[in-house]
């Protein structure tokens, strides 16, 4: 299998009508959203299997902000 590289990539695009270029940022959008769906409900199972097995504990609103903060500063530092 050939590798195609964005320059190349970018070059066939430009040979396609502005009908076709609109209608492929179309599909190429909504195929993002669905990975970022897929990614974010993998992660959701990931975080509710290690809540279930201890890892996490439950926590109020206010502490889980607090924790950001933190770890905010801490980033910042």
């Amino acid at each position: 299998m050939s590798t195609v590289t964005l320059d190349q990539a970018i070059d066939t695009i430009n040979q396609l009508s502005f009908e076709q270029q609109e209608l492929l940022v179309d599909i190429l959008h909504k195929r993002l959203i669905e990975s970022r769906r897929r990614k974010m409900a993998q992660q959701a199972q990931e975080s509710l299997r290690a809540y279930r097995q201890g890892q996490f504990t439950a926590q109020s609103a206010d502490e889980a902000l607090a924790e950001l903060h933190e770890s905010s500063a801490e980033y910042d530092a």
